[in-house]
């Protein structure tokens, strides 16, 4: 199936950490090629939303937060909601430069806009009670023993390595969705509910910050139905989503229904942290509104476009 580019879509991009890099040097690089991707896809027609990853960056900033506490007792360590806020920020500051300069050098008269997002989760969450979010660099065994005994909960991360992990919460609104719709209708651009947002729940009239970090996935499933999008377009480190990965009888996914993606979760095809929360999310996105011709689609950062026409990437339909 090939979409006309003409035909204008909404489409909400969720980017993953390689399109973000692993430090301050590779985020400039890696935003740059992120930015010319993601005005490919504007300059063909489409409003476009951008919600971003955090994973490196808040751990980053979590530790450097913590080490400075240690040094120095005039400095406090900051809870995970302002160590998100504060990633929203430099990354933000990034994309939306590197997008600015991109639509400059092409003569596209748009702006572009970071803005701080909260997210509202539900306190009584169960994901409170478990926390499995990976943060920060990877980890040896021994620093993650470490970790353990000081109380600092840590798990393996698919396979590559071991990570702090914190709870990771389901988003349930968008507290800045209508000011993004806003930003959408005239034209313009915006990033929007980095790293999954700043979580917050409701306590006596007034939105506060929770230690957690909300799956950037989830929030731009949530994102995408709150504005409306057609599509949710999820960028990752693979072409494809796949069954059996990594065996001789891998096979690799081009269009499945919401049903055979339940299937395959059932049967433990895709990986926690990696490739499920992005099922799961599409899978959210879609039947959040089962009556409106929705898509989602998984695929590398370097064929977004060639996802939206329909030449690669997972799609997912209802």
């Amino acid at each position: 199936m090939y979409y006309n580019l003409i035909m204008k879509k909404r489409i909400v991009i969720a980017l993953g950490g390689n399109a973000l890099g692993n430090s301050l040097s590779e985020q400039m690089a890696a935003a740059q090629i992120t930015a010319r991707a993601i005005v490919d896809l504007a300059e063909a027609g489409h409003e476009i939303a951008v919600v971003h990853g955090n994973g490196p960056q808040v751990g980053m900033i979590e530790t450097a937060f913590e080490t400075a506490a240690r040094a120095d007792n005039r400095f406090t360590s900051l809870p995970m909601s302002v160590c998100v806020a504060l990633s929203q920020g430099y990354i933000g500051y990034d994309l939306q430069n590197t997008i600015r300069m991109e639509l400059d050098k092409r003569k596209m008269k748009k702006d572009v806009a970071a803005i701080i997002t909260q997210v509202e989760v539900d306190p009584g969450d169960s994901a409170f009670l478990n926390p499995t979010k990976p943060i920060g660099s990877f980890l040896t065994a021994e620093d993650a023993e470490h970790l353990k005994k000081a109380g600092i909960p840590v798990m393996e991360d698919a396979g590559r390595g071991w990570r702090q992990v914190v709870p990771s919460p389901k988003p349930v609104n968008i507290i800045e969705a209508q000011t993004i719709k806003t930003i959408l209708a005239t034209g313009n651009i915006p990033i929007a509910a980095g790293g999954g947002g700043i979580p917050v729940v409701m306590l006596e009239g007034q939105y506060r910050g929770v230690s957690a970090v909300i799956d950037k996935d989830f929030s731009a499933a949530k994102l995408a139905d709150l504005i409306s999008a057609d599509i949710l377009l999820i960028l990752t480190a693979v072409e494809k989503a796949a069954v059996n990965f990594g065996k001789p009888d891998q096979k690799w996914l081009d269009t499945i229904t919401t049903a055979e993606a339940e299937k395959y979760i059932a049967e433990n095809q895709f990986a926690e942290g990696s490739m499920l929360p992005k099922i799961e999310a599409s899978i959210n996105f879609l039947r959040s509104m089962p009556g409106k011709n929705r898509t989602a689609i998984i695929t590398l950062l370097s064929k977004a476009r060639d996802g939206i026409e329909g030449k690669t990437g997972t799609r997912i339909i209802l």
